[in-house]
Formats: structure tokens, C-alpha cells, sequence
């Protein structure tokens, strides 16, 4: 009887890697292992039983908080829209705003990938709408306040969107490495608004 005993703790063993997320976070960690896979490889890569190998649960664990893929690409905006709002929300002003914007999007790259992709994403989800409007929101306040030269307030806050966000797209696609050399790209980015849009125009 007494050879019985190793084999029961080996059969155990497996089990061990699973436990963490029994009483951790699971819907944080495949949030932050999708991250990761979408900053690597691009949305397209993206599958909810590959996300639940890497986190030794099983295929059907990640459906429980997610349903399907598209419901964590959701959730994945979401979240991105809400740490962009609370970027924004910290701004003294537009050309600020627009140095915050172009931060998020260097620091939070897969996020920016997902939040800007409307076929990848359920479009009436409550915490997606809320935390869109959060976003627009922090960036229409300091668009009100900048001197616009008589510009409607939509028409501006289309142009300080347009020019931080290209930006921000060219630099994650690597096409402004060659023209920004050694130079941060969010000092880079404040000279040309500074340069571009002068206060009082």
C-alpha cells in the first residue's frame, strides 16, 4: 500500500498552476494576456482557447467572463477608452490634451489597436458607450476653452482629435522613426502644436 501514496500527490501535481486563478483575478489576466498577444501580433491573432492555455484554465474559462472573442475586444476598449479619459482629464489644456493622447497611445498600444476598430467590436455594449463618452467628454472641455479663431466647437475638436491621433497612429506603425530621430515623440509632437495652432488663433 505504502507505493500508492507517490502516485496520488503526482496525479495532484497538475492540478497546482490552475489554483491561482481559482482565487485570483481570471478575467484580469486573460484581459492583460490578450494585451500582450495583440501588441505582439495584432488583433487578428487573437483566441479565446489560446488566451486560456496560456493561463492553465480551461478552453471554456475565459467564455464565463467574456462570452466570445468579440466581447473581450469590447472589454479591451473599454478599458481603453477609460484610461484615456482619466489621461485626458488631467490636461491644463488642448495642446496638453494632445501630448496625453499621443502618451496613451506609445504606452498603451494593443488598447489603441482595438479602441479605433468598430468591426471588431460589439458597438452597444454599456461599459464600451460609457466609457467612449468619458473619452470624448475630456477631450471636448479643453477644445471649449482653447481660442479657435471662430472655428465651431465640433469642426475643433474634429481637427485637435485629427492631428493628435495621426500622429499617434504614424508613430505606433513606425513611419515617424526616420523624421522624429532620437527625439521623444511627445516633445515632438508639443513643438509642432505649439507651431501650428498659437495661441490666440
Amino acid at each position: 500500500m505504502a507505493p500508492a501514496e507517490p502516485e496520488q500527490e503526482a496525479k495532484q501535481e497538475p492540478k497546482q498552476p490552475n489554483r491561482p486563478y481559482h482565487h485570483g483575478d481570471l478575467r484580469h489576466a486573460i484581459l492583460t494576456t490578450a494585451l500582450d498577444v495583440i501588441a505582439a501580433d495584432g488583433p487578428g491573432a487573437l483566441s479565446l482557447r489560446d488566451l486560456a492555455r496560456r493561463a492553465g484554465v480551461s478552453h471554456a474559462a475565459p467564455a464565463h467572463h467574456f462570452k466570445d472573442r468579440t466581447g473581450l475586444l469590447t472589454a479591451i476598449a473599454a478599458e481603453g477608452f477609460a484610461l484615456l479619459a482619466a489621461t485626458l482629464a488631467e490636461a491644463p489644456d488642448l495642446k496638453e490634451a494632445g501630448v496625453r493622447y499621443v502618451r496613451f497611445a506609445r504606452e498603451h498600444p494593443a488598447h489603441f489597436q482595438v479602441m479605433f476598430a468598430p468591426e471588431l467590436l460589439r458597438a452597444d455594449d454599456l461599459e464600451l458607450t460609457t466609457a467612449r463618452a468619458l473619452a470624448t467628454d475630456a477631450l471636448r472641455t479643453p477644445v471649449s476653452a482653447a481660442h479657435t479663431g471662430g472655428l465651431d466647437s465640433r469642426l475643433a475638436g474634429v481637427a485637435a482629435w485629427s492631428f493628435a491621433h495621426g500622429f499617434a497612429a504614424l508613430l505606433l506603425s513606425h513611419n515617424l522613426d526616420d523624421p522624429l530621430g532620437d527625439q521623444a515623440p511627445e516633445e515632438a509632437f508639443r513643438t509642432l502644436a505649439t507651431t501650428m495652432f498659437r495661441p490666440g488663433t
